[in-house]
C-alpha cells in the first residue's frame, strides 16, 4: 500500500499562485507515475496533469495548459504541482495519485490516491 499526502491547498486570490506537494515514504516512489486529479461536489474526478517515471513526460487538461507545471522529486519522494494565474473555475479538491503503469490521464488506471487538499479562488 502506497501511502500519499497531499498539502498546500488554500484560499488564493484569482490571479494568483499556488503549489500543492504530494509526499509519500514509499521507497519505490520512483517507479510510479503520478497524476494530480480534482473534485468539485456533484462532479466527476477530473484529470489535470501527470508525469512519468524516468523521461519526467508531463501532460495536461487543456483548461490549465501553460499555467499549471508538475514536476516530481525522487529524491524527497515528492510530486509538485505549481499552479499559477489561477481562476476560480479552479476551486476544487486536488488529489495525488500513483500508478505503476505508464502515465495516463484515467483516474481508473491509478492505483493509489491522496486524500486530496482544498484549493479555493475567490476574492
Amino acid at each position: 500500500q502506497v501511502h500519499l499526502v497531499e498539502s498546500g491547498g488554500g484560499l488564493v486570490q484569482p490571479g494568483g499562485s499556488l503549489r500543492l506537494s504530494c509526499v509519500t515514504s514509499e521507497r519505490t516512489f520512483r517507479v510510479y507515475s503520478m497524476g494530480w486529479f480534482r473534485q468539485v461536489p456533484g462532479k466527476e474526478r477530473e484529470f489535470v496533469a501527470c508525469i512519468s517515471v524516468n523521461d519526467f513526460l508531463t501532460y495536461y487538461t487543456n483548461s490549465v495548459e501553460g499555467r499549471f507545471t508538475i514536476s516530481r522529486d525522487n529524491a524527497k519522494n515528492t510530486v509538485y504541482l505549481q499552479m499559477n494565474t489561477l481562476k476560480p473555475e479552479d476551486t476544487a479538491v486536488y488529489f495525488c495519485a500513483a500508478t505503476r503503469r505508464t502515465s495516463t490521464r484515467f483516474a481508473n488506471e491509478y492505483e493509489f490516491w491522496g486524500q486530496g487538499t482544498q484549493v479555493t479562488v475567490s476574492s
